[in-house]
């Protein structure tokens, strides 16, 4: 009887498809809870250098809730390459102008920094409103 762990590839990593409703629902909580099932953490067969993440798909992101620390204090920052030009946004114009944005920058700082974490970040869709054409994937 053999006692090795068992490692997964990315051929026989199985991937599910989930839908999350944003609506009403903490953004830092919600947050958390997406980059954990990007990453596959959630599944027994976790392996950390596979991307083994379930596909996310959010519907009503327009309509999540904000602390108001997280409103009025939190930004996000960029830089264009000029000299000085750094640009940022408040956490609560980029909710209102494009919450799909905001949702993906917040995965992203929670995702590893390499080419496996961008792999795992285009695994997430995002709607504003309760539409999305993945009705076809997601089961029940």
């Amino acid at each position: 009887m053999s006692k090795l762990t068992a490692s997964l590839n990315s051929a026989t990593a199985r991937r599910d498809w989930l839908l999350i409703d944003a609506k009403d629902k903490p953004f830092g909580r919600l947050i958390g809870e997406i980059a954990v099932k990007l990453r596959g953490k959630h599944k027994p067969s976790f392996t950390p250098h596979v991307d083994c993440g379930d596909f996310i798909v959010v519907i009503n992101a327009s309509s999540v809730r904000l602390s108001r620390e997280g409103k009025l204090e939190k930004e996000y920052s960029r830089h264009t390459g000029w000299t000085g030009h750094v640009k940022s946004e408040k956490t609560a114009d980029l909710l209102s102008k494009n919450p799909e944005k905001l949702f993906k920058l917040a995965a992203r700082g929670m995702l590893p920094k390499n080419s496996l974490g961008r792999e795992q970040l285009k695994k997430l869709k995002v709607y504003a409103g309760s539409e999305h054409p993945h009705t076809a994937q997601i089961k029940g």
